[in-house]
């Protein structure tokens, strides 16, 4: 038989009311009332229904996070940082994943999380204005996280910032003729795009002419960075460096590298973004971004306007703002100074 509230009450001696307080931790409850209403709870392995105290405090318990991907690695970082913040103020989290166009256009039309959280975080998925009209009816917070969703707090990193820490370290090395594998999300079209932008100002800053020869737009993945070294590597003259969108990516290059019987960095240096769990396995030089601490701050600036503090500690969780987080030049042993005899002086423009 299902324990309820009115059997703890009785096991403890109080009113249903009281014992309602003392679970749910609210005020005018004697410590030691509290302590034996637990005590009988716990004798008695009774456990709250989280929609019924819901809806005592008017709330859900319960917070949304809409993204494009559940199995690539970086998201699932995020969305550790986040579970991790709001375990211990024991609200959960409900996963909306939009997979593609025709997820993200179900999502939009039906708003599936309207009326079931609290919040909601999307998570690396740009809105254009119609969703954000429609993200507004839902009438709870929202928070971007990875992204901006305008007028909403956010967290995120500067991909511009990160993109000219790689490809700079590339030209202080000595490269002169350097490709850029890009990598195209569909469901997250909008982000890389400043990592291409930093590969040309990167390039513009140190002299050397842009070559379109030596950009490769492939599809985000191992897959698609293996491809697009073949394409560099096809090409009359190779490059001697090569920046990729991503530590996946990158090490996608590399093993097709390695099975042209190429050495890295001694042939070819590579250099990607993100510093995946794989990146410090295989030496791989990247610029770290703090996945999980995005997760985190998200979630903290969730906390902060549930419970419409301030929020001080969190620059931005009050206000349509938002948290800019460091990223860091990592390196390892796949980049190098390039070969005597292959750096190419830059042509004048």
């Amino acid at each position: 038989m299902s324990v309820t509230l009115a059997d703890v009450a009785r096991r403890a001696g109080v009113s249903p009311a009281t014992a309602s307080r003392a679970l749910s931790d609210r005020p005018h409850v004697a410590v030691a009332t509290r302590a034996r209403v637990r005590a009988a709870a716990e004798e008695l392995a009774f456990v709250a229904s989280p929609d019924a105290a819901g809806l005592a405090r008017g709330t859900t318990g319960r917070v949304g996070v809409v993204l494009p991907h559940l199995s690539r690695w970086f998201f699932g970082a995020v969305l550790e940082g986040i579970e991790s913040v709001l375990r211990h103020e024991r609200i959960d989290l409900l996963l909306y994943r939009v997979g593609d166009a025709a997820d993200r256009r179900a999502f939009f039309d039906t708003l599936p999380a309207r009326r079931k959280v609290d919040a909601l975080v999307v998570l690396g998925l740009p809105v254009d204005a119609r969703e954000r009209e429609r993200l507004e009816l839902m009438g709870v917070t929202i928070v971007a996280a990875v992204g901006q969703v305008a007028g909403h707090p956010f967290v995120g990193v500067d991909d511009h910032v990160a993109g000219r820490q790689a490809v700079d370290h590339l030209v202080h090395l000595g490269h002169r003729r350097i490709g850029m594998i890009a990598a195209t999300d569909p469901q997250s079209d909008g982000y890389p795009d400043a990592r291409s932008v930093a590969y040309r100002d990167s390039l513009a800053d140190a002299g050397i002419p842009y070559d379109e020869d030596l950009v490769a737009v492939v599809d985000w993945g191992g897959a698609g960075g293996a491809e697009g070294m073949a394409r560099l590597l096809g090409l009359r003259e190779p490059p001697t460096a090569v920046y990729a969108h991503s530590d996946e990516v990158a090490l996608g290059a590399v093993r097709t590298l390695r099975r042209a019987g190429l050495r890295v960095p001694e042939d070819l240096s590579v250099i990607g973004i993100d510093d995946h769990p794989l990146a410090d396995l295989t030496d791989l030089t990247t610029v770290r971004q703090p996945a999980r601490e995005q997760g985190e701050v998200a979630a903290r600036m969730v906390l902060a306007a549930l419970a419409d503090a301030p929020g001080a500690d969190v620059p931005g969780a009050r206000a349509p703002g938002g948290v800019t987080l460091p990223t860091q030049l990592v390196v390892r042993r796949s980049t190098a100074p390039p070969r005597d005899g292959v750096t190419a002086p830059p042509r004048d423009g």
